[in-house]
């Protein structure tokens, strides 16, 4: 990492990755590159995006680096890809976002006085709102997102225009509804009535984490490492009992679970 900090990190390399990029993309260059589209980039970009995620779940800036210019690869790459059919370019990409900036920072580029982060908010939400006009409330929330985290979008969104309530006692008496809802689509073992609760009770839960400021991908993100961790921890321990997790019975693999949590 030394030598990278010893630059002037001022983004003069940047130009170097789109000529780079424009060679592979140029005739003689690689015929890999110069198969791809728009659409088949597209698992990349996400891809990069959870890997870019995991760096910083770990704290590990090295990756972070990394991933982060593998992220970079791709907004190069699709840009290159629609400039080469007549589109856009990346120039416009940089373009756009640093005018974006300057418009929804207009206490810093411009006369516009604010007292704190939140009015911050507010007036950026606000000329963001004046730039949408037109488009539906939750028009900005991208389909592709993970649903549960789109889920928590979406709640964001509609308690800017009031579909909300005031704390999370609300949406926690939801859940309470939704799961009991759920219970009877159960019971009654209609199919398609216990997916639609099942939602209902998923969406209900990203509430009650949105109005208590939590994260729920990131919680659910965190539930999944400890017990990916512990699954790993029961198998080492019955390996070193010379056991089969496969043979062993139900009292046995909780006494493991239980010290894989100790």
């Amino acid at each position: 990492m030394s030598s990278r900090q010893s630059t002037a990190q001022d983004g003069r390399t940047l130009p170097r990755l789109v000529e780079i990029m424009q060679r592979l993309l140029a005739p003689g260059g690689c015929p890999w590159d110069r198969e791809q589209t728009l659409e088949s980039l597209r698992p990349y970009v996400i891809e990069e995006a959870h890997e870019v995620v995991d760096a910083i779940d770990r704290g590990d800036p090295e990756a972070l680096c990394e991933e982060l210019g593998d992220l970079l690869l791709q907004i190069v790459f699709q840009s290159a890809l629609s400039t080469g059919s007549g589109g856009f370019g990346v120039d416009d990409v940089v373009g756009g976002i640093c005018d974006k900036l300057i418009r929804r920072h207009p206490h810093v580029f411009g006369d516009v006085q604010v007292e704190g982060s939140e009015q911050v908010v507010a007036n950026w939400e606000a000329i963001k709102a004046r730039e949408k006009a037109g488009r539906g409330v939750l028009d900005g929330v991208p389909v592709a997102l993970p649903s549960l985290l789109r889920a928590q979008r979406v709640g964001e969104k509609a308690a800017r225009v009031g579909f909300d309530w005031p704390d999370a006692t609300g949406p926690r008496q939801k859940l309470d509804e939704e799961l009991a809802e759920f219970d009877t689509a159960v019971a009654a073992g209609q199919r398609e009535a216990m997916e639609a609760e099942l939602g209902d009770v998923l969406f209900s839960l990203a509430n009650v984490a949105r109005k208590l400021g939590i994260d729920s991908e990131a919680a659910l993100r965190g539930t999944l490492g400890r017990f990916t961790e512990r699954v790993a921890a029961v198998e080492t321990r019955a390996r070193e009992q010379g056991a089969d997790l496969d043979a062993l019975s139900s009292a046995e693999l909780d006494a493991l679970w239980e010290a894989a949590k100790r």
